[in-house]
């Protein structure tokens, strides 16, 4: 009787699910497994963080280390050139004379010697040979190789000279070369430098202000003040003149316009104007690039810079600076624009 088989693309339930079934959980929990992984390290992967700004100045300074050593050697090289080039156009000048006489020295000398000892008796001689007496004779040869003679020691003691100034000369020029190498390459590493430091100031937030004659400034938020801000601060050490606005001397309120002149907002030439012209700020809301007033009548007025700091001009007999706004009873901010 025939056996019942089943068919071959068939097979019984309990024996071929399972190891199908455990290879399936298997990869799942592989492929858990890996995106966990990849989630924690995704998460242990530390995020990138803009340097902060006291990171930059850090850096700035850093470079400035750097800097002021090399413009200083760059100084020292550069003085010394110029030393050593004058005293090298000096020697130039003494040897030029001596040159000049050497030749003229060994032309005499050559040309006496041509005359009486290579090209024979010249007319002067075959005549003294005719009509004078051997003993005037004898003097006449004498006196030209004493003439001879004393034409070698002049040439011997003229080249001497000469050739201590030429060894001179050679030495200071070999110098010379070396230090305006030095100075080149002392001037690219200064060049270089500079140029780091203006890509670090490049990247320092919109919303800070570095100028030369202030100090740093953060949280400038607007167009404006940052614009007033290097415009008042450039000024520093132009000198207070009564009523002026600039653009090489101020008063106080002058100084003010000027600033905001230059980012396109209109001040009155007068505290008191200037007071109604902006915005009324708290002292605990005031911020870089608003003005300052100072005693009940507002008869001065000052940049606030942050930092209870202000760029103003004080006064007859002092000059427009940096100074703190505790020196005077505030009266109040405002915020102009």
């Amino acid at each position: 009787m025939p056996v019942a088989t089943m068919p071959p693309h068939r097979h019984a339930p309990g024996r071929s699910a399972r190891p199908g079934g455990l290879r399936r959980a298997a990869h799942r929990l592989l492929t858990l497994v890996a995106a966990a992984i990849v989630g924690a390290g995704v998460l242990a992967a530390p995020a990138y963080a803009e340097p902060s700004v006291d990171e930059i100045e850090a850096a700035i300074d850093k470079k400035w280390e750097q800097l002021e050593p090399t413009i200083e050697q760059y100084n020292k090289v550069r003085a010394q050139l110029k030393v050593n080039r004058k005293k090298s156009a000096d020697l130039q000048k003494k040897i030029q004379p001596l040159a000049l006489e050497t030749e003229l020295a060994m032309d005499r000398v050559g040309d006496l010697a041509s005359r009486y000892y290579i090209s024979g008796p010249s007319q002067e001689i075959g005549a003294l040979l005719v009509s004078a007496k051997p003993d005037t004779l004898t003097e006449q040869l004498t006196l030209l190789d004493r003439l001879a003679a004393n034409e070698r020691r002049q040439l011997e003691g003229v080249t001497k000279v000469r050739d201590k100034y030429d060894a001179e000369k050679k030495k200071l020029d070999a110098l010379i070369v070396a230090q305006t190498k030095q100075q080149n390459d002392l001037a690219a590493k200064k060049k270089q430098i500079d140029a780091d430091i203006k890509k670090l100031e490049a990247s320092l937030p919109v919303t800070t202000v570095k100028t030369e004659k202030c100090p740093t400034i953060n949280g400038v938020v607007s167009d404006a003040a940052r614009t007033a801000i290097r415009t008042a601060c450039a000024q520093v050490g132009d000198p207070y003149v009564w009523g002026a606005t600039g653009p090489n001397s101020f008063d106080c309120s002058g100084l003010t316009q000027y600033a905001y002149k230059a980012a396109g907002i209109h001040l009155t030439h007068f505290t008191g104007a200037q007071w109604n012209e902006g915005k009324a700020i708290p002292r605990s809301e005031a911020r870089p690039g608003d003005l300052v007033f100072f005693f009940s009548d507002l008869h001065h007025v000052g940049l606030y810079l942050g930092n209870d700091k202000m760029v103003h001009a004080p006064r007859a007999g002092k000059p427009v600076n940096v100074s703190s706004i505790n020196t005077m009873p505030v009266a109040g901010f405002r915020r102009p624009g």
